[in-house]
């Protein structure tokens, strides 16, 4: 189990690499270190990642680092690993050449997180995805199954631009 992201590349993949291969192959190839993770993904330092289709695991250890000026971890964590896990989620029906981006999304928190955690399941799940709009949920839970927070999210599904008329 490796909670440490020192190793990783992060970076943006080019969306003609993204567009050329379903969103499941996409995102496995990211989590297994093929295409970079993207850089926001520094700040909760996933680990122990897997992706099925419409379903995302990812492991997180909240630290001091996360935390807020009321001395608790933000709610930006919480919202950027529920957030992560159910647009993961949608991405892993999509076909190759879709892309999705999400429209609203609401979160729940239901206990606080400290340094002292440990580390947290975040589990994303399709509820239903369509041609035009996607909606999942998502949850985290501690070491001992308990809920801190979960999420649902409603998200656009559109085509993703391809040849070089999107570049000019």
């Amino acid at each position: 189990m490796d909670a440490g992201s020192g190793s990783k590349n992060y970076g943006v993949t080019p969306v003609e690499v993204m567009a050329s291969m379903s969103g499941l192959d996409f995102i496995r190839k990211m989590f297994a270190g093929e295409l970079p993770p993207p850089p926001i993904m520094q700040t909760i330092e996933p680990f122990d990642e897997s992706a099925e289709p419409g379903l995302i695991v990812m492991h997180s250890v909240p630290g001091l680092r996360h935390y807020n000026p009321i001395g608790s971890v933000h709610g930006g964590y919480a919202a950027t690993l529920l957030d992560s896990a159910m647009g993961l989620a949608v991405q892993s029906m999509l076909k190759p050449g879709q892309g999705y981006t999400t429209l609203e999304f609401k979160i729940s928190f239901i206990r606080g997180m400290s340094e002292t955690s440990g580390a947290v399941r975040t589990e994303g799940r399709t509820l239903n995805v369509g041609r035009r709009a996607a909606t999942a949920e998502a949850r985290i839970t501690d070491r001992n199954g308990r809920l801190l927070a979960h999420a649902t999210t409603t998200c656009l599904v559109f085509d993703l631009p391809t040849g070089t008329a999107a570049a000019s």
